[in-house]
Order: structure tokens, then C-alpha cells, then sequence
């Protein structure tokens, strides 16, 4: 029971976070010089801008069905505003890892730079970014996310429960495997 409470309070947090920058009033511009797997990823899709170093080897990922979960809704539909229904679908059953140019062209970043340049260019587009008037700026994300915003909220508490289930379940199946292999 306690594990089920720490899971709970974990993806509540993790939900909140989403939330928070998915909806910010503020241009968030994501310079990505590592990898992003999983929350980072999630991180820089709630993004305005993302630009990643062109390094082979820092790759985005959502794999979750390589370890034989399923991406929540709300992140799967994150991922369809970016990179639209069909590239999603794909990425999501196989577990894709999308290295720099990969990316780019899924349009995951929006820009692939050497590693040197990924914070002048983080600075660069911030620039033309925040030229635009707040107002108009802010309500058009706004417009543009509402309904996935809208939708996690409505289906939050649905969303904990099948978490917490689906690790219950992933944990069961991995302790049987160290089990099989011990025997």
C-alpha cells in the first residue's frame, strides 16, 4: 500500500509538472545538450522551441513500450501536436530513439546545432520569440493546447490509477523473469 502511495504522489507530480509548463504564459525554449529520454523528453515537448546538439549519440525516446508499458494519453497527445497522428503512432509502438537528425526531421526539434552553439541559439530564438506582444502570443498557445490541457485534467485521477496499475503489473512480470532465471 505504501509503494501504491509513492506511485501515486510521483505520477501526481509528474502530471502537475506537465501541466504547468504545457500551459505557461511564458515562451519555454528547450536547449537540449544530453540525451532526453523519457521525462526529458516529455520536458522538451512542453517546450515552444527545442534545439538539440548534434551529437549521434543524445537521442529523444519515448520507449515505454520497449519495457512493455504504454505512454499515457496525455503525453501521446503532446507528441501528436508535434509531430502529427501517423509519425506518433509509429515512434510510440516501436519505442523509436530519434538521434539528432532523425529528430529534426520528425520535427521532435526544431533545430539540430553543434553543441557549442545550442545556448546562443536557444538565446537567438528566444529573441524572436519574445518580440512577439505577449497577449497575442500567449492566447494562441493557449488556443493551440486547450484541449489536450483540458483532457488530462478531466481524466486526471483515471490517469494515476492506471499508472499505478500498469506498474504493479510491469513489476510482476519483471520479478517473475529474475525468478525464471534463477531457477
Amino acid at each position: 500500500m505504501a509503494h501504491e502511495t509513492i506511485q501515486t504522489e510521483y505520477w501526481t507530480a509528474v502530471q502537475e509538472i506537465r501541466l504547468r509548463l504545457y500551459q505557461s504564459s511564458l515562451v519555454l525554449t528547450a536547449a537540449i545538450n544530453r540525451a532526453a529520454p523519457a521525462r526529458g523528453c516529455v520536458i522538451s515537448f512542453c517546450c515552444t522551441y527545442r534545439v538539440l546538439a548534434d551529437i549521434p549519440t543524445y537521442v529523444i525516446e519515448l520507449k515505454e513500450t520497449l519495457l512493455g508499458s504504454i505512454t499515457p494519453f496525455w503525453l501521446k497527445d503532446t507528441m501528436v501536436n508535434t509531430i502529427g497522428h501517423r509519425a506518433t503512432e509509429r515512434a510510440l509502438q516501436l519505442g523509436m530513439l530519434f538521434p539528432p537528425a532523425q529528430a529534426l526531421q520528425v520535427g521532435l526539434v526544431d533545430q539540430v546545432v553543434p553543441e557549442d552553439k545550442v545556448q546562443s541559439t536557444v538565446l537567438s530564438m528566444m529573441s524572436q520569440w519574445t518580440a512577439i506582444p505577449d497577449h497575442a502570443q500567449q492566447l494562441t498557445k493557449n488556443m493551440m493546447r486547450k484541449a489536450t490541457v483540458d483532457l488530462l485534467v478531466k481524466q486526471r485521477e483515471a490517469d494515476i490509477q492506471h499508472f499505478v496499475s500498469s506498474i504493479q503489473k510491469s513489476l510482476q512480470v519483471h520479478l517473475e523473469k529474475l525468478k525464471q532465471k534463477k531457477g
